[in-house]
């Protein structure tokens, strides 16, 4: 049984070989090749093209897809697998993502051909949680604008919000997306106190946290942060409509999906004072352009796309997805 796992900037061939250990001890012969790009950014760059686009948006190198036809697991985090590397895949039994999101990859085709698509769901429950909670923190309590002002040889004491600082335990956060790590960033919060309320179609289970409906959250909602997936139905869940609604103390915080909200809308709702401020990991265009207008604006806080970047997210991804493909392994009918 072959696989082929393929490397990229983030999951290095070094994290790939060591975290598919279960997969070589249960006799699957592993070969890693490397996606290369010049940098990280260049590499953000394809996988933006690929979430917005999808799966033949970007090609896969020729090298990569050499020899391709022998092996019956491919394993990627950001390469791209198209319709074209599928159908000369002829051999693929098992297709693995090494994340939640699987728009690299065109998931629909393989199942219609008999593949099975995994994806590693949770690996970035910890980091995007967590980080979360820093953008809201730095936000309200101007820690990010303290550090620059002060480094800058300024003594600030007054921001865009006044002098005084809104705390968490006095709070309403409003959660967008009540999946994994939205629930995640509400375990996190809840220990400041104040009050926690989220809004998601999809959640039927019971909770600690008060469910309510997108209008309810949007006025009462003194911090608004998004875990929404970005689909077609949520792109632009967010848009001037919404800030309208808002209080005019309102923090928006988005570590997901940049589509989710109206960029646009946004700008326009903190140059007008509309909303006190917001954070934002994620954006429409990546890197971000020196002319955005977000470099003018001093109520918000900007960070680049950064959420999801710690050790463990990236090294334990390969260890959580060969763990759900070997139970697998048993079911194939390998032919060579």
């Amino acid at each position: 049984m072959k696989c082929l796992a393929i490397a990229d900037l983030f999951i290095t061939k070094e994290m790939m070989e060591k975290g598919l250990y279960e997969l070589r001890d249960q006799g699957v012969d592993i070969t890693v090749k490397e996606w290369l790009h010049e940098d990280l950014e260049a590499l953000q760059k394809d996988n933006i093209k690929l979430e917005l686009k999808g799966s033949e948006a970007v090609s896969l190198p020729a090298e990569i897809e050499e020899g391709i036809e022998k092996y019956d697991i491919i394993i990627t985090q950001f390469a791209p697998i198209g319709k074209a590397v599928i159908d000369k895949s002829e051999n693929l039994k098992i297709l693995g993502v090494l994340r939640a999101g699987i728009e690299n990859v065109n998931y629909r085709y393989a199942e219609e051909k008999g593949i099975k698509v995994f994806n590693t769901p949770g690996r970035s429950n910890t980091s995007v949680s967590e980080f979360t909670v820093g953008l809201i923190l730095s936000e309200i309590r101007n820690i990010s604008r303290g550090n620059y002002y002060l480094k800058n040889g300024k003594w600030e004491k007054y921001y865009p919000a006044g002098i005084l600082s809104p705390e968490l335990k006095e709070s309403t956060v409003g959660v967008i997306g009540y999946g994994a790590i939205g629930q995640r960033v509400a375990n996190l919060l809840r220990p400041f106190g104040g009050k926690i309320i989220f809004f998601d179609d999809y959640f039927k289970g019971e909770s600690e946290d008060t469910q309510v409906d997108l209008e309810t959250l949007i006025r009462e909602a003194d911090i608004i942060t998004m875990h929404y997936r970005l689909t077609e139905q949520t792109k632009h869940m967010l848009n001037k409509t919404h800030f309208e609604k808002m209080k005019k103390s309102a923090v928006v915080i988005n570590s997901a999906r940049s589509g989710l909200i109206n960029e646009q809308d946004l700008i326009s709702a903190l140059q007008e004072k509309r909303i006190a401020g917001a954070a934002i990991d994620v954006f429409d265009q990546e890197p971000l352009p020196q002319d955005h207008p977000y470099f003018q604006l001093d109520n918000i806080t900007i960070t680049p796309h950064i959420a999801g970047s710690t050790i463990g997210n990236f090294a334990n991804s390969p260890k959580i997805l060969a763990s759900r493909i070997v139970p697998e392994l048993s079911n194939l009918e390998i032919k060579h």
